[in-house]
């Protein structure tokens, strides 16, 4: 914008509060930077984040976030903060910092925009004619030649915030971090470079020297406008440059499809969010392009642009995850055989001990048999008498069977454990369920939205 409980399953990322009501409010522990880029891609189709930026002033780093509790009673699952231009505000960075790590130790995912000053001038500036303003092709083409002096400046330039980012990663908080945002548009001096030479480039140089640096923490979010020149793809820095495609709305309220479809097809399987947007997202937007990971309403429009209504349908709307609802912590291995019980201290237990395809998986007795004995696969299978536990035909509805099926490696027989206690089946996002609740013998186990009632906590073998 142009303004200032259980065994876990091996190898599995761990996810909570999806499609259903959130598991209970939890911080978020030290985390590496590829445990949150999976779980951005594990959410996508099912749920989005919650993000509100916090703008200058650096004195007030949770201003606008604050005003989301005020207005809605909850935080943001994403807070946004600035690492600032102006003399004042440079002067306060550590602020932003320091907000940063309350936002992340209280359960938010922390991003940091950067409205950078031109290396052809000092290290502050105002935004007008010092983020806002035009540099030549021959200055740019210094800035991204290595040796040169622009090209100097522009890595002291960086040098500047390291000390700063070297802190989040000291206390294990990854960020994601959007430098050269909105590399399609004119406003800015690193603006509408495409091709090879542009700001991609110059994307690559900052990504390559502040990895040098050993800030292992940043998650390289890459991000254009939604105007209406198109060809994004052409400012692209290229995948190993890239962990986040993003796309900010300011042309309209809302991405077209036109506009999703693109982002996502520069994406390819990594995770897609939008960075910056005026117009809270509403129940078509939610639902009609469900891949989105995050959004992030920009800081003075979040009163200026919405009514208290709306703020409050957008973070009540089921697909929303908001701050304590979002869990990073990765399954650990925990290879071994036994019995997966759940409500009322009964057992997972194929039908009549059968092998027979299709046999139904139920809730019943447990008494220690291989009926009963779960085997937890390395590949995020369960598997009993040689078989895997399987969604009956592939399904997606709440409420469709669960039954045993010769192991196929299909989204059917894959299964997370969450960390609240859920096992997820991730092809149709919903999980284990014993419908209603009902403890009685030969209860049919189902799939069923992701919930916090008791009757969807199991316990896996150990």
């Amino acid at each position: 914008m142009q303004t200032s409980a259980p065994a876990l399953l091996a190898g599995i990322l761990l996810v909570a509060g999806l499609t259903g009501a959130p598991a209970p409010a939890e911080a978020l522990p030290p985390s590496s930077k590829q445990q949150v880029i999976d779980y951005l891609g594990s959410i996508g189709g099912h749920n989005i984040v919650s993000g509100q930026h916090n703008k200058e002033p650096a004195s007030s780093p949770g201003q606008y976030t604050q005003q989301v509790k005020d207005i809605t009673g909850v935080y943001p699952g994403l807070w946004g903060g600035e690492l600032m231009f102006r003399p004042e505000d440079v002067a306060n960075r550590q602020r932003v910092i320091d907000q940063a790590k309350v936002e992340w130790a209280n359960g938010s995912l922390v991003a940091l925009t950067w409205h950078v000053c031109t290396p052809t001038s000092g290290s502050t500036c105002q935004f007008d004619s010092g983020v806002k303003t035009s540099i030549t092709d021959d200055q740019f083409r210094q800035i991204v030649t290595d040796g040169t002096s622009l090209n100097t400046a522009w890595k002291r330039r960086l040098d500047e915030v390291v000390p700063y980012l070297e802190q989040l990663k000291t206390a294990g908080v990854p960020v994601l971090f959007r430098p050269l945002h909105e590399m399609n548009e004119r406003w800015n001096w690193w603006g509408h470079r495409s091709g090879p030479n542009g700001g991609a480039k110059l994307f690559q140089i900052t990504h390559d020297y502040l990895v040098g640096k050993g800030l292992s923490n940043l998650i390289w979010v890459w991000n254009v406008q939604d105007n209406p020149e198109g060809n994004w793809a052409s400012y692209y820095p290229g995948s190993s440059y890239v962990d986040v495609v993003s796309l900010d709305a300011w042309y309209k309220s809302y991405p077209s499809s036109g506009d999703y479809q693109q982002i996502r097809s520069i994406a390819g399987s990594k995770p897609i969010a939008i960075a910056e947007l005026g117009k809270m997202p509403n129940t078509s937007l939610l639902t009609g392009q469900p891949q989105w990971s995050y959004f992030m309403l920009w800081s003075e429009h979040l009163r200026g642009n919405n009514t208290p209504d709306e703020v409050r349908a957008a973070y009540n709307h089921p697909r929303v995850l908001n701050q304590g609802e979002l869990d990073l912590s990765p399954g650990t291995p925990q290879p071994g055989s036994g019995p997966i019980t759940g409500v009322g201290g009964k057992c997972v237990d194929v039908a009549g001990s059968a092998t027979a395809d299709g046999t139904a998986v139920q809730l019943y007795g447990c008494n220690a048999g291989s009926a009963q004995t779960w085997t937890v696969g390395s590949d995020a299978t369960l598997r009993a008498l040689g078989k895997c536990l399987d969604v009956t035909g592939q399904g997606t509805a709440n409420g469709t069977l669960i039954q045993l099926w010769d192991c196929n490696g299909s989204g059917a027989q894959l299964w997370q454990a969450t960390g609240a206690g859920q096992l997820r089946n991730p092809q149709s996002g919903r999980c284990l369920d014993v419908p209603g609740g009902n403890t009685a013998d030969g209860t049919r186990l189902q799939i069923w939205d992701c919930n916090t009632n008791a009757w969807q906590k199991w316990s896996l073998p150990t």
